[in-house]
């Protein structure tokens, strides 16, 4: 059985939440932080050896303050991240274990993500070395302007919006930060097609939304109701909602 780390950034400035208290992927929801949710995808499968979760420095202290105590029962390792999220990324990435043959970066405020998704994307991933869910881009997309006025319209035809989590072989992906030169990507796949090695999409869904907004709380509230959920085993699991309040 292949072996997946997987990496967790949640060390973004969140400017678009707006919230005085919390960043998006500390956010509450549903009783539990956004990063949680997602955490727990991965941390009850047999397959993933490890999870890193990468946060602000300026965060370090009022993030141990509340989950210290989780972090050390669920066995997650916490790194301080960079300026932009490839340089979190990078500085997780050295801490990765050596036993991991493929790792998976998944945003930390990505928290509506099940199992048969993750394992769709694991699949693809030991076969093609590496793989990302995308789901079709639907609407009419407008190139504006910083007046908010409309230049041109783009044709949708082909384009794809990338989601997490993305899954690459172990080296593969080292060897591609390794060329990255500080380069500003988006995503992780950026860097692994700017190496030369093809990625291979996988459909996503709608539901496997991003939190962005205080708007997306309400809307993930209502997903994770309708989502089926993990089965965890034994009579007081790590996940018992009276942990994370």
């Amino acid at each position: 059985m292949a072996k997946f780390a997987v990496i967790m950034p949640a060390a973004g400035k969140s400017r678009r939440f707006r919230d005085e208290h919390y960043k998006k992927p500390f956010a509450m929801l549903d009783n539990r932080g956004v990063w949680l949710h997602a955490a727990e995808k991965f941390l009850h499968r047999d397959d993933v050896v490890q999870l890193i979760l990468v946060i602000a420095a300026e965060d370090r202290e009022a993030f141990h303050a509340k989950y210290a105590a989780n972090i050390a029962i669920l066995g997650i390792d916490v790194v301080e991240g960079g300026a932009e999220r490839a340089d979190s990324v990078e500085k997780a990435l050295a801490h990765t274990k050596s036993n991991a043959d493929f790792i998976a970066v998944h945003d930390a405020a990505r928290p509506c993500i099940v199992d048969e998704w993750i394992s769709a994307i694991f699949q693809a991933a030991e076969k093609h070395g590496a793989a990302i869910p995308a789901i079709p881009v639907s609407g009419t997309i407008k190139r504006v302007d910083d007046k908010h006025l409309v230049q041109e319209t783009v044709s949708r035809e082909a384009l794809w919006e990338a989601q997490t989590p993305q899954v690459f072989r172990r080296q593969l992906l080292l060897d591609a930060y390794a060329q990255r030169d500080n380069f500003a990507a988006t995503d992780d796949a950026q860097l692994v097609e700017r190496a030369g090695h093809p990625v291979t999409v996988v459909p996503g869904s709608p539901l496997n939304l991003k939190i962005t907004t205080k708007q997306d709380i309400r809307l993930a509230s209502q997903v994770l109701k309708v989502l089926p959920k993990p089965k965890l085993g034994g009579p007081a699991h790590p996940f018992a909602d009276d942990m994370w309040r």
